[in-house]
């Protein structure tokens, strides 16, 4: 496969996903049964909708270094929107514990999308 065409399948893939519905939302954590991690999970929310659009704009300004990394800033991306589903499980079921360190693996992952997609092509 080409690099063009990678780069084309990237760009349909964000489309794609750019219109997920898992968007950070509005939330009154005092309606809340456990408020602190639901504010938590919240905020983490943010950093995942953050780092998509940093995303966002390296893949469609071209500027993702490249396709191997595309791969893998894409991957984080995922993960990270998969364990904030768990965190807001493990707030509905009021597991601060369980709560704190899927937050905290969503950071990292977050963390490593967003310098990836900051990475300049050579």
């Amino acid at each position: 496969m080409t690099h063009d065409k990678i780069f084309l399948s990237g760009i349909v893939l964000i489309a794609l996903l750019g219109a997920s519905p898992l968007q950070a939302g509005p939330i009154d954590p005092a309606r809340h049964p456990h408020p602190e991690s639901a504010k938590a999970v919240h905020e983490a929310e943010h950093d995942v909708d953050h780092a998509w659009e940093v995303y966002h704009r390296a893949a469609l300004g071209g500027t993702v270094a490249s396709p191997a990394l595309q791969a893998d800033i894409e991957e984080h991306l995922h993960v990270a929107r998969t364990l904030i589903t768990q965190a807001q499980e493990a707030a509905e079921r009021g597991d601060k514990r369980q709560v704190k360190r899927l937050v905290s693996q969503v950071k990292v992952h977050t963390t490593k999308a967003i310098e990836g997609s900051k990475e300049q092509k050579k």
